[in-house]
């Protein structure tokens, strides 16, 4: 067990910063087509946080032409170059599946302020 954890330690980010649920993000993400890469963003809720350690992952969920679009990103992954939280939004349980069934103002979270 000790070897595994020695061997994911080089691996996790330093500065990764934490997240929150209920919280709008935006992740920017690289993607590589052929020789090229370029950064994309996606903006969104996040629904659900995962996993512990380098397998740590929070799902974001987007509404883009009236349909829900839900993104798995690992928090540690070199693809994920950084990620900013928008807002925080009142969440009181830790995974926000509801919001799956909910359309428009519904789908919103209240502010924390």
């Amino acid at each position: 067990m000790d070897m595994v954890k020695n061997l994911t330690e080089g691996q996790l980010k330093e500065n990764a910063p934490e997240v929150v649920i209920g919280a709008t993000v935006k992740v920017y993400v690289k993607i590589r087509e052929g020789e090229k890469s370029r950064t994309q963003m996606f903006e969104g809720i996040v629904i659900a946080i995962n996993g512990t350690g380098i397998a740590k992952t929070f799902t974001v969920r987007k509404i883009a032409y009236g349909v829900g679009i839900e993104r798995v990103f690992p928090i540690h992954s070199p693809n994920v170059e950084k990620f900013e939280v928008v807002s925080y939004g009142k969440a009181r349980r830790s995974k926000l599946y509801y919001l799956r069934d909910r359309v428009g103002k519904a789908a919103k979270l209240k502010q924390k302020l």
